[in-house]
């Protein structure tokens, strides 16, 4: 039994890394923000920085240690990622940050969260190496998101946030390569 599932961690890391790794680059990302169930919506535009990380970076080393990890070198790959957001509509910024990814086995450390500065983990799993599946919990929220890569230009990405069992937000994303 425990060749089976260690030959499953072994085919989702190579997946995961597949989908880090072509995921690197810039993109322009045109989003628009459901409120639920009022239906308000918010378009924004940002662009994304994503930087491959390999095993044994300084990087993930500090994502292990941000997560109280033993083992500093236990991450098999990661991410960097970097955004500037504004306002599609008034054209004012709305965000600017980054955020550090890491992954062991079937899970996703990350030093922070959508909706905290806070360190949190998510479960993920690829379906194949264009699509990413993610879900995360804290602070009594649930956030389920989906990543797919289409061809090498584009990503589409959507996120589903609930609380108390309810979904309150939708995020969808249009993702377009720029470099």
């Amino acid at each position: 039994m425990t060749l089976s599932l260690d030959l499953f961690s072994k085919a989702d890391d190579v997946l995961i890394a597949e989908f880090f790794r072509r995921s690197a680059g810039q993109w322009h990302s045109e989003r628009r923000y459901y409120t639920l169930p009022d239906g308000e919506v918010k378009e924004m535009n940002s662009l994304i920085t994503a930087r491959f990380l390999e095993p044994g970076c300084p990087e993930l080393a500090r994502l292990a240690q941000v997560h109280g990890l033993d083992d500093l070198g236990a991450m098999t790959c990661g991410a960097a990622v970097s955004w500037d957001s504004e306002n599609s509509v008034s054209g004012r910024k709305e965000s600017k940050g980054s955020t550090l990814f890491g992954v062991i086995g079937s899970v996703l450390y990350r030093d922070r969260g959508f909706a905290t500065p806070k360190p949190v983990i998510a479960d993920f799993y690829c379906n194949n190496p264009e699509t990413l599946c993610l879900r995360t919990e804290y602070q009594g929220s649930v956030f389920e998101e989906e990543l797919k890569l289409i061809g090498e230009k584009y990503r589409t990405r959507q996120t589903v946030i609930s609380r108390l069992g309810e979904q309150q937000m939708i995020g969808q994303y249009l993702e377009k390569r720029i470099g």
